[in-house]
C-alpha cells in the first residue's frame, strides 16, 4: 500500500526505516524457483568482494561497493534475477594481528588449552602491540578468540552495509574461515594436488621475520628506504683485486659467486676464474649473467644466498651453491655455511645471533680493519621489498612450502591465462593490461602455505618411517571427510598415540594463504559442490566488481583458480574501480594515515549523497575527496532534497480525469526529452558507466525542477485564462506530463539515491521502486525531441543572469528579450508560440545561429 506525503519531506531517518522495511520485506532476496524458471540467462551474479573482517571499513570500500551495487540495481529492474551475497573474509594474518592487540594475547602452539583462560582485557586501543606485552595461550585458545573477534567485527561491518544501503541478499552469506569455505577450498586444494598443480618443494622463500610467515610475490610492496653503497675488495688468488659495490656486507659469508653482464669488456678476462671473498676466505667463482647491470655501482656484484630475489634467479640459473646464514627470526645463524674454515670462524662467530642491523654495522667494522673497505659508504635511497602487512624489510630463506602453479614455469598455462583475461569484459578497458603485465611477469609459482594459525588448514599428513623422518608420499583425506584439521586430528588409518611416533605420521601445521580461500569466493557464494543447482544457475557469475590494487591477487588468482578446476572463466565482466585520493592526489591509506571513515561521512551527509559522491566516477577513475570540503556529497544531498520536494510539489497537483493524454507541445517534447534522457542512461548502464548515467539524468532533472515546472505550474493548477475546455486540456496534459515524468525518473535515480527515490514512490505506488521496471522510451510516448524545451529553459535561464548582471531583483519584469544560440528546428521555435507565457515576435537564422526576438506576457519569478 502506498503511504500519505509527509508535510515537510526530509531525508533523515530514512535509511533506518527503509533498511528495516527492505528486510522485512525480502526486497533483495534472490528467489531461486523463478530463477530456475527463467534459466541461467535470466540470472545477474555478482563475485563480492569479501572484506576484512578484522579491519576498518575506509572510504575506497564505500567508493567500489557501491559501484558495485549501481550494477546491481540496474540489473534487478531490468528483470533479472539478483544473486548478490556477502562474504567476510576474516581469516589470515590481520585478523591474528587484531586479536593480538585487542586482547593483549599471542599465540603459542607449545602450550596446553586452558578452556578457562580470560584475555588480560579486551580494546583495540594497540597498548599490546609488541610481543613482550602479550600473554602467550595455545593454538586452539588463539582460534577461539580470533572467532570471536571477527564475528563481532562482521555485525559492525553489516550495519553499516546496510545503511549505506547495498542491495545485498543477507541470507546469501559467508565467511572465509567457516565450514563451507574451509571444505571448498580443501576440496580444491585436493583436486590440485591430484592433478599435479600443487607440490612442496624447498626453495629460496620471501620470509617476514616478525610475523615468521613465508610471503607470495603478488603480497609484495616496494617501499624507498635509506641506504649505503660499500665498495669492498675480493682478492684474486694471483693477486690483485675485483672490487663490488653492496648495500648487504652482512651478507659476505654467504656469497657464491660475482657476477657481471657478459659485454662488460672490463670483466670479461676474469669470467671463469675464482676470487676469494674478504674477511671469510671463500673461493667462489666469477661468472656472467644479462641481468648484471653495467652502470651500476662497478658493474659487478657479489651473488648471496639470498639477498634480494634477483640472488634467486641467478643462484637458480646458475646453478649455484647454497650458503644460508640467516634464519627465519632475522638473526644470524649460529653455524658458519660451508667453505668458512679456520680463523674465519672466528669472524663468524662475531656476527652470530645478530640481527641483519646489527651484523652489518660489525661487518663494516670488520671490512674496515682488514682494509677491505675502499673509502666510506656512499649513502643513497633504494625500493625496499616489504610484505604488504609488514613493517620490516622482507628477508629470503630457504624453507619447504606448498605452491600451486600458476603459469610462471608452464608456458601452455600462461597462454590459457592470458587467453582467459581476453574472454573476460574488463571495465574499462584498460585495466585488462594490468592483468596481463602481471600474468607475464611472474617470476614463480604461487607460494599458498602461511606459517600461521587462524586459516584453512592445508589438508594433508605425513608418514614417518621407523626413525621418525617424514617419508613418502602425503596422506590425503577423502573429500567426504572436508573440512579436517591435521593438526587437531590423527591420519586416516591411524590413531592420535600415532602422531609424532616413529613409523606414525604428523599433521600439516601450515595453513593456506587467505587468497588460496578467497580465490575461490564464486564456487564458496555459489556452493560448489554442495549445492549442484545453485552453482549451475550463478556460474560463471556476470560481474566481479573490485580495487585495481587487488588485480594481481584476488582478479588473477580467481582466474587461476576457475581455468585450472573449470577451465573456464569465473565471471564475464570485471568492473575495476579507482583509488580514493587525498586532495593533494595521494592515494588514501592507513599507513598515509589520510584515511576518512565512512561511518562518519554517512551520519554527516546520508548515504544518498555519498552514493552520489560514488556514482559520480567512473570505473578506472581516481577520485579526489577532501573531508573539509565534500562538493560532490553536498550536490547528492541537495539532490535527493530536491526529489523529496519536488516530487511533493507534483503530487500536490489534482490528478487528470481518466482517459485524459498529453496534449500540449511544451509537455510533449518534455517528455520526448526524458524518452531520450532513458535511451542514453540505460545505454550507459549497459556499458557499466554509471557517471554518466547520473549525469544525462541529473541534469534533465534540474531543468525539469529549474524551468519545466514553473513554466507549466499554473496550468498544471489549472488557473490559465480562456476557453474552459482547452484550459482542462492544457491542465490534463500538464499533470499527466508531471507525474508521468517523476515517475520516471524516480526509477532512473533509484541506484544511485535508493532512500530518497524509495520514499517518493511509496507515495503514490505500492511494492518497491528497487524491483519496478526499468523505465522505456516506449512509456513517455513516440514523439522525438523537438528542442522546445531546451529552447524555452535557455531563454529562461538567459533573463535570470542578465537580471543578475544588471543587479536587478529576479522580480523585475521583463516585456522584450532577445535570446542567441544555436541553430533551431524551425518547428520548435515555432512551438514557442504555444507556452503561455513567451510569444516569439522574430527568428532569424544565419550561420548556424538563431536569434530569438520573444516578448513576455509574465515574466516568472526566481
Amino acid at each position: 500500500m502506498s503511504h500519505a506525503i509527509p508535510e515537510k519531506p526530509a531525508l533523515e531517518g530514512l535509511e533506518t526505516v527503509w533498511s528495516s522495511r527492505w528486510e522485512q520485506q525480502g526486497t533483495y532476496r534472490f528467489d531461486r524457483d523463478a530463477a530456475l524458471a527463467a534459466g541461467s540467462d535470466c540470472v545477474y551474479a555478482i563475485d563480492t568482494p569479501p572484506p576484512t573482517a578484522s579491519g576498518s571499513l575506509h572510504i575506497g570500500h564505500v567508493f567500489s561497493y557501491t559501484h558495485m551495487d549501481l550494477a546491481a540495481r540496474f540489473q534487478r529492474m531490468r528483470g533479472q534475477h539478483i544473486f548478490y551475497p556477502m562474504g567476510w573474509d576474516d581469516n589470515g594474518l590481520p585478523t591474528e594481528r587484531r586479536v593480538q592487540n585487542y586482547y593483549g594475547v599471542r599465540c603459542d602452539p607449545s602450550l596446553p588449552y586452558d578452556p578457562d583462560f580470560t584475555p588480560p582485557f579486551e580494546g583495540g586501543d594497540n597498548r599490546s602491540g609488541k610481543a613482550a606485552d602479550q600473554i602467550p595461550v595455545s593454538r586452539r585458545t588463539f582460534i577461539e578468540l580470533c572467532e570471536k573477534l571477527t564475528v563481532e567485527d562482521e555485525k559492525q561491518f553489516e550495519d553499516l552495509w546496510r545503511t549505506l544501503g547495498l542491495s545485498v541478499d543477507w541470507t546469501q552469506t559467508y565467511r572465509t574461515i567457516g565450514d563451507d569455505a574451509q571444505r571448498a577450498a580443501q576440496r580444491a586444494f585436493l583436486r590440485n594436488l591430484g592433478r599435479g598443480e600443487a607440490y612442496r618443494a624447498d626453495a629460496p622463500t620471501l620470509w617476514d621475520v616478525t610475523f615468521r610467515t613465508a610471503v607470495a610475490q603478488a603480497e609484495l610492496e616496494d617501499k624507498e628506504m635509506p641506504g649505503a653503497y660499500h665498495r669492498v675488495s675480493f682478492h684474486r688468488p694471483e693477486g690483485g683485486t675485483i672490487e663490488i659495490e653492496t648495500t648487504r656486507p652482512e651478507l659476505l659469508a654467504a656469497c657464491v659467486a660475482l657476477v657481471a653482464h657478459p659485454d662488460d669488456e672490463r670483466y670479461q678476462p676474469f669470467f671463469g676464474t675464482t676470487v676469494r671473498t674478504p674477511l671469510f676466505g671463500v673461493e667462489v667463482p666469477v661468472v656472467a649473467h644479462h641481468l648484471a647491470q653495467k652502470d651500476k655501482g662497478s658493474g659487478i656484484a657479489m651473488v648471496c644466498t639470498f639477498g634480494d630475489v634477483t640472488d634467486v634467479v641467478w643462484w637458480r640459473e646458475l646453478d649455484l651453491p647454497t650458503r644460508p646464514i640467516l634464519g627465519k627470526d632475522g638473526r644470524i645463524l649460529p653455524e658458519a655455511p660451508e667453505g668458512i674454515e679456520g680463523e674465519a670462524l672466528a669472524v663468524y662467530a662475531e656476527l652470530a645471533g645478530k640481527t641483519v642491523f646489527s651484523a652489518k654495522a660489525r661487518t663494516v667494522e670488520l671490512l674496515r680493519e682488514s682494509g677491505d673497505l675502499i673509502g666510506e659508504p656512499r649513502a643513497i635511497s633504494h625500493p625496499v621489498k616489504f610484505f604488504e602487512k609488514g613493517d620490516k624489510p622482507l628477508e629470503i630463506v630457504t624453507t619447504r612450502q606448498w605452491y600451486i602453479a600458476n603459469g610462471a614455469r608452464d608456458e601452455g598455462l600462461r597462454e590459457r591465462l592470458l587467453e582467459r583475461g581476453r574472454e573476460v569484459a574488463f571495465h574499462p578497458d584498460f585495466m585488462r593490461v594490468r592483468y596481463e603485465n602481471w600474468v607475464g611477469g611472474l617470476s614463480g609459482d604461487w607460494l599458498i602455505s602461511r606459517q600461521r594459525f587462524f586459516g584453512v588448514p592445508i589438508p594433508v599428513w605425513y608418514r614417518l618411517d621407523e626413525n621418525g623422518e617424514q617419508t613418502g608420499s602425503p596422506i590425503v583425506p577423502d573429500e567426504s571427510m572436508l573440512p579436517v584439521d591435521p593438526a587437531s586430528m590423527a591420519a586416516p588409518g591411524f590413531d592420535e598415540a600415532q602422531r609424532g611416533q616413529p613409523g606414525g605420521f604428523v599433521g600439516e601445521v601450515d595453513i593456506m594463504d587467505t587468497w588460496a580461500t578467497s580465490s575461490l569466493t564464486p564456487q564458496i557464494a555459489g556452493k560448489w559442490e554442495d549445492d549442484p543447482e545453485l552453482f549451475g544457475l550463478v556460474f560463471p557469475y556476470s560481474l566481479r566488481s573490485q580495487g585495481q590494487d587487488i588485480i594481481r591477487t584476488w582478479l588473477f588468482s580467481t582466474v587461476l583458480r576457475a581455468e585450472l578446476e573449470h577451465g573456464t572463466v569465473p565471471w564475464t565482466n570485471a568492473g575495476v574501480s579507482g583509488f580514493i585520493v587525498d586532495p593533494d592526489r595521494k592515494k588514501m591509506s592507513k599507513s598515509k594515515g589520510n584515511v576518512v571513515t565512512p561511518a562518519a561521512m554517512l551520519e554527516t551527509h546520508g548515504s544518498d549523497a555519498v552514493r552520489y559522491w560514488a556514482a559520480s566516477s567512473r570505473l578506472g577513475t581516481d577520485a579526489a575527496f577532501d573531508p573539509q570540503n565534500p562538493k560532490q556529497m553536498k550536490i547528492g544531498r541537495r539532490l535527493a532534497i530536491k526529489v523529496l520536494n519536488a516530487a511533493k510539489f507534483v503530487y500536490s497537483f489534482p490528478e487528470a480525469a481518466e482517459g485524459a493524454v498529453v496534449t500540449d507541445p511544451l509537455d510533449r517534447d518534455m517528455l520526448a526529452t526524458l524518452a531520450d534522457v532513458v535511451r542514453q542512461a540505460t545505454r550507459a548502464y549497459e556499458e557499466y558507466d554509471h557517471a554518466r548515467a547520473l549525469e544525462v539524468t541529473e541534469q534533465f532533472f534540474w531543468t525539469f525542477c529549474d524551468d519545466y515546472l514553473e513554466l507549466v505550474k499554473e496550468r498544471a493548477y489549472g488557473s490559465t485564462e480562456g476557453d474552459e475546455q482547452d484550459a482542462a486540456a492544457g491542465q490534463a496534459s500538464a499533470v499527466i506530463a508531471l507525474r508521468r515524468a517523476v515517475d520516471v525518473m524516480l526509477r532512473l535515480l533509484a541506484p544511485v539515491i535508493p532512500f530518497a527515490t524509495e520514499e517518493v514512490w511509496s507515495w503514490t505506488h505500492t511494492g518497491s521502486v528497487h524491483t519496478a521496471a526499468w523505465p522505456t522510451v516506449d512509456e513517455l510516448g513516440p514523439d522525438s525531441p523537438t528542442g522546445l524545451l531546451p529552447l524555452v529553459s535557455q531563454a529562461l535561464i538567459g533573463i535570470r543572469r542578465a537580471k543578475t548582471d544588471a543587479k536587478a531583483s529576479q522580480k523585475t519584469p521583463v516585456a522584450r528579450a532577445v535570446v542567441a544560440g544555436p541553430m533551431l528546428l524551425a518547428e520548435a521555435a515555432s512551438d514557442l508560440k504555444a507556452v503561455g507565457r513567451i510569444q516569439v515576435l522574430d527568428v532569424v537564422e544565419a550561420e548556424g545561429v538563431s536569434v530569438l526576438e520573444i516578448e513576455l506576457a509574465e515574466q516568472p519569478e526566481g
